[in-house]
């Protein structure tokens, strides 16, 4: 009986300590479930324990793969950096021909040229199509020749008057010249265009402190927009500019300036909508002399030139500059679409009579113009082209050549 009890007390011992593994091995699966407050001080020892050596005896091959993707990914990066680090070189070498590039005038003037000419395509394509065909459908500078040359320009916008000047003057220029193909007439008539635009002097009169720019013009030609690109253009010559915000009709027409001086550094004058214009004026010219501004610009309401009573105001705060500033340099800038054709040409003739323009800036010859609007404008009011907008960004707005125009335009 001794031996018997013996041996089935070792063998309970045995059970025992096997379910105390089985407890052991089943666990974390309780820990799941079970909250660490359910749970025996004494068991919760063992797991605690054999929990860090479960995690690291966790199988191999996912370790594996996961730095296997680690690996490729750091090569990606390193490939990225590498591409990285080859563009940056690039990039800070490759500015350095354009700096030795820039001071060459002959190739400012080419480049100045060549902008010219693409903003003008789709204008000299439309005169290609009428122009071209004279000069290469004709063999003989003959009547027949000069009727259909009339017929073109007359089409190009230039008028009747100015085509027909135009083509007078070209028969002499043949007959002096003794000119016998359509390429030497073609030539003479671009030296005939250059005489017709070279009218006045092409840049702006502003040698006094301060000097004032009226810009002029009926609705919807890009007065607000000729102002801030003249803007950004003296502000980068060093002129300080102050802008006066006289277009009180329309709406957030002040906020258009103003965001116009915020983009170019400029100061600006400014009441609320409805104000009298010409009480704007009057305080830019004050603030002008306070701050010692170079040149004040001043927007004007667009009106019609058929209007009295908006003509008249133009006119009261042209009285007004003249008061204020009576030694100061001063230029009536007429703002024309060049896509309205002749009707900008009898915009221009009211507008002289009454505002008394001195400069003239063509806008949008980028677009369908003809082109032919610039010369008609200018031989027949005898006012200089003085911008001409080839584009919507601020160096677009460019000083006008008449040499470089004629020669991009045909």
């Amino acid at each position: 009986m001794g031996f018997f009890s013996k041996l089935k007390e070792s063998m309970s011992r045995g059970r025992k300590s096997d379910n105390e593994q089985d407890l052991t091995e089943l666990q974390p699966e309780q820990e799941e479930v079970m909250e660490p407050e359910e749970t025996a001080p004494q068991e919760i020892d063992q797991p605690l324990t054999q929990e860090p050596e479960k995690e690291e005896s966790l199988p191999e091959e996912p370790v594996q793969e996961a730095s296997v993707e680690e690996e490729e990914e750091t090569e990606a990066q390193e490939t990225e950096e590498e591409i990285a680090r080859e563009v940056t070189s690039e990039e800070v070498t490759f500015p350095e021909p354009q700096q030795e590039e820039e001071p060459a005038p002959e190739e400012k003037k080419q480049g100045f040229f060549s902008k010219i000419k693409e903003g003008l395509t789709k204008t000299r394509k439309a005169m290609a199509n009428t122009l071209g065909s004279v000069f290469s459908g004709f063999s003989s500078l003959d009547d027949d020749f000069y009727d259909e040359l009339e017929e073109c320009l007359i089409l190009a916008d230039l008028g009747v008057e100015t085509s027909g000047k135009a083509v007078e003057a070209l028969r002499r220029r043949v007959k002096e010249n003794h000119l016998k193909e359509p390429e030497q007439a073609k030539q003479a008539l671009k030296e005939i265009l250059v005489d017709m635009l070279n009218v006045g002097d092409t840049k702006l009169r502003l040698n006094t402190k301060p000097s004032v720019i009226l810009v002029i013009g009926v609705n919807g030609v890009g007065k607000t927009t000729t102002i801030g690109k003249l803007a950004k253009q003296m502000v980068d010559d060093g002129k300080k500019v102050l802008m006066c915000a006289g277009d009180t009709f329309r709406a957030a027409a002040a906020d258009q300036l103003e965001i116009w001086a915020n983009r170019t550094g400029a100061d600006i004058v400014r009441q609320d909508e409805g104000a009298d214009p010409a009480s704007v004026v009057f305080d830019g010219i004050q603030a002008a002399k306070a701050r010692g501004a170079d040149v004040i610009l001043c927007d004007t309401a667009g009106r019609l030139h058929n209007k009295a009573n908006l003509m008249n105001e133009l006119n009261k705060i042209s009285r007004i500059i003249n008061r204020e500033l009576p030694d100061a340099d001063k230029e009536i800038l007429l703002v024309l679409d060049a896509t309205t054709g002749q009707n900008g040409l009898l915009q221009a003739k009211q507008f002289k009579e009454i505002a008394g323009v001195t400069a003239m800036a063509l806008t949008k010859l980028d677009g369908t113009a003809k082109g032919g609007i610039v010369v008609a404008v200018a031989d027949t009011l005898q006012i200089p082209v003085k911008y001409i907008g080839v584009g919507e960004q601020a160096d677009d707005l460019m000083p006008f050549d008449a040499t470089d125009f004629v020669n991009a335009l045909l």
